[in-house]
């Protein structure tokens, strides 16, 4: 049987950088994954999506584009086009993640592992298996689709997140059941290319993780686009027909072309062996301390897999710290989940870092806040991207910057700006005093910060 340091089960954005993390620190590493390297982000998520909005940002663009003095044709999608460009990009990331393992001297195994007791690992590839053991054990198993009872996605019909990456052809008319950040993205992505789509949401607003005045701006400039949202509604009753579902919301029969299911994930916890170990799952999250420790000796886990926020950057990071604390290195930093970006990539973006000015009230802040609108930068007049928003809060006493949200052009870019700061433990006084360059959106960022003290130069 062979032996490493260190195993990291699955090859997602959490597995991948804590194997390359441990191996730059000396440990044998082997890394077990089932399907593709890269997880879900790289293959079926994070990156495949992008690349689909921006074909959906470039439509959008050059269906304006005589606002930019630029005479072009009618403007036509060639959806299979687009689909085949996002899969490729997908394919040559992921490739790039096998070099990365034989760079860096990690041992891949194909195959599903299997927890079996005493430090030891069993993997199945087919009708062949294999043991491998080590003293530390990370689980990386990522996540998969939420499903709602009585509502199986069928990847014809009803479609997971996976399915409305590759389809054959634009729905003329769509249901997304769920308004989270995936929810919002493909639902931009198909209304931009001309479907009919309806939002659905439980709770009574849209991207109910944002700011509330956020999430506010978000629907209105959704539903300029032609977008229709029903807020506080569930789905009553779903049937499929021949080539068409009928769903019944608020006592109405609605028939869509199709439906996407977009109500959260799960983690992915079956099957692993855990119920051999002291490994505590809770509501399908694996359950870990702040060094990602589970409650059994030599097991760890990192990711999607124990709860949100479910986002690629935060497992990767979770690796590292999981990994760098095993070694031994000294001044290892736990998670602060505070200084987590979160980004909706649609059309407008959104993007958001630490408290909610609801949350910051109720931590017990008083709080500052500022804000700064894109119609009044010139670089966002330049740009045609007049409609948006940056909105800053501190508390009152420190000048600490507690939280940040913004909606509009690159503002996914944007957030790291005040990502830096919130890392740095910045005040408003070191804000103010940064010297932003000129034309920039980011000049927003600096004017959003002196509106919270009265001090905005240009509104």
């Amino acid at each position: 049987m062979t032996k490493f340091d260190l195993v990291v089960i699955g090859g997602g954005p959490g597995g991948y950088v804590a194997a390359i993390r441990a191996s730059q620190l000396g440990l044998s590493t082997a890394l077990v994954e089932k399907e593709q390297l890269g997880g879900v982000c790289l293959n079926w998520g994070c990156i495949p999506t992008k690349a689909l909005l921006r074909t959906a940002e470039i439509k959008a663009l050059t269906s304006h584009a005589a606002d930019y003095g630029v005479n072009v044709g009618p403007v036509s999608v060639d959806l299979k086009a687009a689909v085949d460009r996002s899969r490729k990009i997908s394919a040559q990331l992921a490739g790039g993640i096998k070099h990365l393992m034989k760079k860096n001297k990690i041992t891949v195994f194909e195959g599903h592992a299997h927890l079996k007791g005493n430090s030891t690992i069993s993997i199945t590839s087919g009708a062949s298996s294999q043991d491998i053991s080590a003293p530390h054990i990370i689980l990386a198993t990522g996540a998969s689709a939420r499903s709602l009872p009585g509502i199986e996605a069928d990847g014809k019909l009803i479609w997971t997140a996976r399915h409305a990456m590759t389809p054959e052809a634009l729905p003329k008319s769509l249901l997304v059941i769920g308004s989270g950040a995936i929810g919002i993205e493909f639902a931009s992505f198909y209304r931009t290319l001309g479907s009919e789509v309806t939002v659905v949401e439980l709770q009574t607003r849209i991207l109910p993780q944002e700011d509330e005045e956020i999430s506010a701006l978000a629907q209105k400039e959704f539903t300029k686009q032609g977008m229709t949202f029903l807020l506080g509604t569930s789905v009553e009753k779903i049937k499929k027909d021949k080539d068409s579902v009928t769903v019944t919301l608020q006592g109405k029969e609605q028939t869509f072309d199709r439906v996407i299911l977009a109500v959260g994930i799960i983690g992915n916890t079956a099957d692993l062996g855990l119920e051999k170990t002291k490994v505590k799952v809770d509501r399908g999250q694996i359950v870990v301390n702040e060094w990602s420790q589970t409650n059994e000796p030599g097991v760890y886990a990192i990711g999607d897999v124990t709860g949100a926020p479910w986002l690629a950057h935060k497992a990767s990071h979770e690796g590292i710290i999981c990994v760098e604390k095993i070694a031994g290195l000294p001044h290892v930093r736990p998670l602060n989940t505070s200084h987590i970006p979160g980004c909706t990539y649609s059309l407008p973006q959104i993007a958001s870092i630490g408290f909610t000015e609801v949350q910051a009230k109720a931590a017990g802040h008083e709080i500052k806040v500022g804000r700064f609108p894109y119609k009044a930068n010139g670089k966002a007049m330049a740009l045609g991207e007049t409609e948006g928003l940056v909105k800053t809060i501190f508390d009152a006493k420190t000048g600490a910057l507690l939280g940040a949200h913004m909606i509009g052009g690159e503002v996914t870019e944007l957030i790291q700006g005040f990502g830096i700061a919130k890392t740095l433990e910045t005040t408003e006084v070191d804000l103010m005093h940064t010297i932003f360059p000129h034309p920039t959106l980011s000049e927003m960022m600096h004017e959003s910060v002196l509106d919270a003290y009265q001090q905005a130069i240009h509104f």
